[in-house]
Formats: structure tokens, sequence, C-alpha cells
């Protein structure tokens, strides 16, 4: 019998996808309705190769029901295999003294629990999570869960995205306050739904000290805002603007669609037909976070474009790699399908920290992104979630999405303020300007253009989207067009991926140069 692909779109800025099948039949992972959760969890597919081979991915210990997932095609990475691959756990700090936000609408009522069982498993010498929930506008019901996007019917979807932001954070920083700052009312719509968020990020910024990073994986595309752009923007610009003032690091996740994305039209129906980028992640008060794909370990080697064979099995010729490697490519995955966001803004004009890249922009905009991390699906992370059972699985899963990328660097500027203070120093403050200061450094891992295999899914050049055919197994490019990877900073990767003890001190350097 033929297996169908269930497409559960939760997000924007990192799409979440809930895979319940092992293949799509209708086109692209569109975007659905907006101001949803936006991390993408790898699907729920059989975990036993037809081969025999051991599973890529195994789970560090059983869920509640006693049974140890595996992903069998899939890689994962824990806390500690992404400390090592970016050199975090050659930085002697953990974020003692310092605050990350993860701005998220509902939050997730097993957070706490979740949170502790993610310190057992990997940092049990640790002490335990410094951690706290917080609801200026008032706590959710969690009445009505699981039927719906928008209101309390959302908060299933927003858990995930609330877990995983906590998690990765945490996974980088370990002594820092981690905050969950929650918000009830999640609307679908971005406009509708900023006012409230925007509450809560401006009473975050009076009450937590100045350094405090936050981290936003959410987004609409400039478009949403229609004719009052400028005017829309500013009114949220300001709470940014105001952040920076105090010395806070705002961050936002530059989203999973490439350039290619929903628009406000039919209830986020119709796609753009022109590249597009999204918001908050261009404006020039937020430091924009890019995806990759970290290849840690292993090497992908693909030798068809036919992700799924027809029965919804994995095709081992789509999935094919070798053991080995370490390589970071731009994140484009065919199979999701899922790529970095990133392109220049079609509201914002180029910032002056960004002239020396005017000419890979090519307009007088901003550029989007200014940095990247890992955000692969395939290479993606692992995340401890109880919440709602009847609507995703208790237990270890595996997410990706440009919302993986953005709570990791914060935790990373986190562990750059923490040596800030120790010397007397202001803290960083808006780091994007500061990453235009630098430049194409060994503070970077570059992201080039790379081919993989033999297959045109390996060819990772461009953030280019890919679509599924009528059947609902091949896929081929879209035709919206993509940026260009280049050598240097590109609108896909940015300057690339942190080395994490030359980045912080190429970022505290060219903060504290007059």
């Amino acid at each position: 019998m033929r297996k169908t692909l269930t497409l559960l779109v939760l997000g924007a800025a990192a799409v979440a996808v809930a895979l319940a099948g092992a293949r799509a039949t209708n086109g692209r992972a569109a975007a659905g309705l907006r101001l949803v959760p936006q991390a993408v969890m790898a699907p729920e597919t059989p975990s036993v190769r037809a081969d025999g081979a051991a599973p890529a991915c195994t789970a560090p210990d059983a869920d509640p029901s006693g049974t140890t997932k595996t992903y069998a095609w899939l890689h994962c990475y824990t806390a500690q295999q992404i400390r090592a691959a970016y050199g975090v756990d050659q930085v002697a700090n953990k974020g003692d003294g310092q605050t990350i936000v993860l701005v998220d609408s509902y939050g997730s009522p097993t957070a706490t629990a979740d949170l502790q069982h993610f310190h057992d498993v990997f940092f049990p010498s640790e002490p335990k999570p410094n951690f706290d929930e917080v609801y200026p506008q008032g706590s959710p019901d969690y009445k009505n869960v699981g039927n719906g996007q928008s209101g309390s019917s959302g908060a299933a979807g927003w858990s995930g995205e609330a877990t995983l932001d906590i998690e990765w954070a945490y996974a980088i920083a370990p002594h820092a306050h981690i905050v969950l700052l929650a918000v009830p009312p999640a609307e679908t719509e971005g406009v509708q739904g900023f006012p409230n968020l925007f509450k809560a990020i401006q009473w975050a910024i009076d009450k937590y000290p100045p350094g405090t990073v936050f981290s936003q994986s959410f987004g609409v595309t400039e478009q949403t805002f229609g004719g009052a752009a400028s005017g829309q923007t500013a009114r949220f610009d300001a709470v940014y603007q105001a952040a920076a003032t105090k010395g806070d690091t705002v961050l936002a996740s530059s989203g999973d669609s490439g350039t290619a994305d929903v628009l406000k039209q039919k209830r986020d129906t119709r796609t753009a037909t022109f590249p597009v980028v999204g918001w908050p992640a261009s404006s020039p008060w937020v430091t924009a976070v890019g995806g990759t794909q970290l290849q840690y370990g292993w090497t992908w080697d693909p030798t068809s474009d036919v992700p799924f064979t027809s029965d919804g099995d994995y095709n081992p010729a789509y999935f094919n790699y070798t053991n080995g490697g370490d390589n970071e490519v731009v994140w484009n995955e065919s199979w999701l399908p899922a790529a970095t966001g990133g392109g220049p803004s079609a509201i914002y004009s180029r910032p002056s920290g960004q002239s020396s890249v005017a000419d890979i922009i090519g307009t007088n905009a901003r550029g989007v992104p200014d940095l990247s991390w890992n955000a692969a699906v395939n290479g993606g992370v692992l995340v401890w979630i109880t919440a709602f059972p009847q609507y995703q699985r208790a237990g270890w899963h595996v997410y990706g999405g440009t919302s993986a990328a953005s709570p990791q660097v914060a935790g990373l500027i986190a562990l750059a303020n923490e040596q800030q203070a120790a010397d007397q120093k202001a803290p960083l403050g808006n780091v994007a300007p500061l990453l235009y200061k630098v430049g194409s450094t060994s503070a970077f891992r570059d992201i080039i253009p790379t081919t993989e295999g033999t297959a045109a899914s390996g060819v990772l050049d461009s953030n280019q989207m890919w679509d599924y055919n009528g059947d609902g197994l091949l896929v081929t490019r879209d035709p919206v067009s993509g940026w260009p990877v280049r050598t240097g900073w590109d609108m896909t990767t940015g300057f690339g991926s942190p080395r994490a003890a030359a980045f912080i001190a190429a970022v505290r350097a060219a903060r504290n140069t007059p």
C-alpha cells in the first residue's frame, strides 16, 4: 500500500513540518498560516533499514513509552557533538551572569521538566538549569489544543518550537539564565499578532539586565505589511532600537523557504512569484541567522533526486552517505523541501555597515542573513519534549530549521557577553554591524558552493527551493530564483558559521575598538 505524507506546516521563519508519512504529495512545504511554530521536526518514519545497517540516528535514552527512538537515514546531533563541531567546547566560560530570552507564543506546560531531562542526559555534572517561563500578559489556558492553528488550539505546535529554543540555547550556554517569554494569543497572521509579542519583548527589555540576548523564531514575508510597511515596521523597530540602546542583542531566524514563500492574500495560500525576504530578520536592528547543513562524521552522497520510494519508504540512493568527514554546506534539503532564507530587503535600505558587500547585494537594500548555523533536518538536533503527547510523541525528536540556528547563536553571544563583563566592558549590543567590521576572517567557516554525489539535489550552490512534481516523488527546482552561495559573504549564509573562540574574540575586538 502506498503511504501518504501529511505536511503539518507550522511556521515561517523556520517552517515546522511534522511528517506523518514518508513523502510529499502536494509540492513545496508551503508556509501555511503565519505566526505559528517554526521548527522543522523530522518525520516519524520506519526506523529499520532494508540493508540491515545501523540507523543513522539513535536517541540517547528511551521515550516514556520505553522505546528508544531511531531514525533509519536521518542523522542527528547531541549537545556535545554540536559543541565540538563549532568549537564551543574550547570556550572556557559557560554563560554565568547572562540572560537569554526565547520569544514564543504559548510556551510549553512541560518546559521546566523537559529542560531538566535534557540537562540530565547531556549535562549531568552541571548545576540545575537556571530557567524561568514567564507570561507577562497572563498564562494560557491550553484549551482546545491541537484543533487548529490559531488561538489556544495552536499551543501544541508552539510547544515544540519553545522546547527546541530553550534546550539548544542552554546547550551552548548552560550557566546562563534561560527565559521562555510566552504570549498567550498567537494570531495566524503577522500584523495582528505582532503587537502582543512586542509588548512582551518591551517588558523583557525593561526587566532583564543589559546584555540580554533575544532569539526570535517567527516571521512573515515583508510583503505582509503591504503599502504601510515602513510605518508598521517602524513601530516594532523602535522596540529593537530600545534593546540596542540598552546593550541587548536581538536575533531572528532568516526563514526556511529559501526565496519562495507564501503571501498574506487568500489566507497565505498564494505563493510569491518573485524572491522574498522574511521580517523581522530583515530589520537592520536585528542580526539575521541563516541556515547550513552540518555534516559532522558523515558525508551525503546522493545518486538520485527521488527521495522516497513508491511505497513511501526512504530511497537509499537519495539518502546515501559515507562515514567520516566534517563539512558544512548551504541548507537546501530538496526532500523536505526547505532551504535557508535570504536576499535583499524590499523595505529597508542598505545600512552603512553593509557597504563592504554592496556589490553582492546589487541594490540599495539590507541584505540577509548576517551569519549562519546548522539548520538541517538530516543532521538536526535532538530535542526532548513531553508536552501534548496526543499531538506529538513524548520523547526525543530530531529538529532543524533556522529556528534551531538562532537560539544556538544566542548562546554564543551570551558567552561573548560574559567575557565582556569579566573585563568590565559593555555588552555587544546590536551584533550585526560588528560582523561587517570583522568581515570574512577565521572567525567564520566560509560556506562555499559544494557538489555532493552525482544527483542534481547534491549541487548545493544557492537557496533556490525545490518542488515535488505531480507524482509526489521526483523533485525539481522551483521557478522562483534563489541567491548564489559565494566565497565570503552572501545572501544564503552571510559570512558563514562562527568558529566559537575566534568569533568571540573577533566580535569583542570589533565592539571594544573605538
